[in-house]
């Protein structure tokens, strides 16, 4: 990670950034090097992480079992310089009680979730106290600014909406129901765009990347694959 800051802020930065070169892995590696494993409290089942060899390339198999944990990245990236974010997906299925709306069907079989820097003095006085309580409850702050790109069920495609827990996380449809399944589908989304529609003001820095497949909501099972994940230059 130092390296790829190092790279950044050289003189010449690159024309894009492999957050997640998966492709370069060995197959077996429960976590990419680079990532970290990505847990949340009163959740003891986990998806099941693994580097597998798809279609002559490498990429992460996440295999969900009404489960709920993720791969995360900690970044910084400007999005006003690395606008794009391009990867590809498939997936084995989508869930028949999924729901974007609501907080019983908030499962996916894929996303890709992007952090952003936010100053909590922006907030309302009622959400900083929320905030600090969150932090005093778990350790550390949550990021107040967050866009999700989903694989749902049945919203439409390029739906935006808050999470069913907080209006600091947006979800967007990327791809929806299980039309597409078992095929490999490229995706390229421009950030600032997304971002400025969801909230309405332009991005800060991008802090952090995931990528998360989880069923605990819905109680049902999928499979997702995740091919290399790269930021592209303006």
């Amino acid at each position: 990670m130092t390296l790829l800051v190092c790279l950044v802020a050289a003189a010449d930065p690159p024309g894009a950034i492999e957050v997640g070169r998966f492709s370069a892995e060995m197959e077996g590696a429960s976590v990419p090097e680079g990532w970290k494993p990505w847990r949340f409290k009163k959740i003891d089942r986990l998806t099941q992480y693994v580097t597998v060899r798809e279609e002559g390339s490498v990429v992460v198999r996440a295999s969900a079992d009404s489960s709920a944990s993720g791969l995360i990245r900690d970044v910084r990236i400007n999005p006003t310089e690395y606008p794009s974010l391009q990867w590809t997906w498939k997936v084995s299925n989508t869930y028949t009680r999924g729901d974007v709306r609501s907080k019983e069907g908030d499962d996916y079989p894929a996303r890709i979730y992007l952090a952003f820097e936010y100053d909590p003095q922006r907030l309302s006085l009622l959400d900083r106290a929320k905030h600090s309580a969150v932090k005093l409850l778990y350790g550390e702050a949550p990021p107040l600014r967050v866009l999700n790109y989903i694989w749902d069920s049945k919203a439409l495609k390029d739906t935006i909406v808050s999470s069913a827990y907080t209006d600091w996380v947006k979800m967007i449809v990327v791809q929806s129901g299980p039309s597409l399944a078992n095929r490999w589908i490229t995706e390229r989304r421009n950030v600032v765009e997304d971002y400025r529609r969801a909230f309405g003001e332009d991005p800060g820095m991008i802090t952090g990347i995931a990528i998360m497949t989880d069923a605990d909501n819905t109680g049902e099972r999928a499979t997702a694959w995740y091919g290399d994940i790269v930021f592209i230059k303006r």
